[in-house]
């Protein structure tokens, strides 16, 4: 048993470890080179970077712990440590990456594609660093800290607080002197919000693409075996509706399930195994709550 918590605890802080690299580099690859702002404390950070020349791993570390001591009450201990690791790794990714990418790598790759691929995908992959270290319970630290102290009593979901506090930290970069004055830093500010509208539409494409659900409903002369290898094979919950075909006017069995959208193929094929005539009728649904499901929150 200690082997496998220890196993589980290791694999945990490798996924994070891997979530920090990418989205460390999402930044020193495609973001810092093009002088441009996103959001987070990266962002904020960078904007210090380019009025004083204070390096950006610096101000991200002072800024972070501030906002961690604060969390620290609210999200738990266990959180505390995964993010005081997390923002050590990130601190020094953003120290010393720049020293190991080679110049010639970053030109290629992001300065001659230009800003507007550059903000792009460096705003999905900096979503996917994001992504991995939530799924394991932790945060790079800074706003995303303060998204996960909402989303924990609020139902709103943490692409879409992170979207609204980068609106305000990416306008900071009208400050950030441009060589071509004005009209490269309103560009600037433009290129900073299509990077925060793909990392946030990005970030809950990650964290909540698992979740999404469905609703079948499903019509078969074999409903009984159905609804049994669903319960037993795909342990979801079925609900037999009595109903009555209006063209046909035969009683009728609907069963009623609602599963998670990745697990949608599965059940189909099972239902085409036993009934290949069946009529199935499938929809997305908003939210499910319940067993099995998500936790309602106020």
């Amino acid at each position: 048993m200690e082997k496998n918590k220890v196993f589980a605890t290791l694999k945990s802080y490798a996924i994070i470890t891997l979530g920090l690299i990418l989205y460390v580099l999402a930044w020193v690859v495609f973001i810092i080179p093009h002088q441009l702002v996103g959001g987070g404390v990266t962002g904020m950070s960078a904007v210090i970077q380019y009025c004083t020349g204070f390096h950006v791993s610096y101000s991200f570390f002072i800024i972070n712990a501030v906002l961690l001591l604060i969390a620290l009450k609210i999200l738990g201990p266990a959180f505390g440590v995964k993010t005081i690791y997390a923002m050590v790794v990130d601190t020094l990714l953003l120290r010393f990456m720049p020293m190991v990418i080679p110049p010639e790598f970053i030109d290629i790759i992001a300065i001659q594609n230009g800003k507007l691929l550059s903000v792009i995908i460096g705003g999905v992959v900096s979503a996917l660093g994001i992504s991995l270290t939530f799924s394991q319970g932790g945060s790079s630290g800074g706003t995303d800290i303060i998204a996960l102290m909402i989303n924990k009593y609020r139902a709103i979901s943490p692409g879409r607080i992170l979207l609204i506090l980068d609106i305000f930290i990416i306008g900071s970069s009208l400050i950030v002197p441009a060589e071509g004055g004005w009209g490269e830093r309103v560009a600037n500010l433009v290129y900073g919000y299509v990077m925060a509208g793909v990392f946030s539409y990005s970030l809950d494409l990650f964290v909540s693409g698992s979740k999404q659900s469905v609703q079948i409903l499903i019509f078969s002369k074999n409903f009984e075996k159905i609804a049994d290898r669903i319960t037993n094979e795909l342990h979801r919950g079925v609900t037999a509706l009595d109903g009555k075909g209006w063209y046909t006017k035969a009683d009728a069995t609907v069963l009623v399930v609602v599963a998670r959208k990745h697990e949608l193929k599965f059940l189909l094929n099972m239902v085409k195994e036993e009934d290949p005539q069946a009529f199935l009728s499938v929809g997305s649904v908003t939210g499910v709550y319940g067993s099995g499901f998500d936790v309602i929150k106020k």
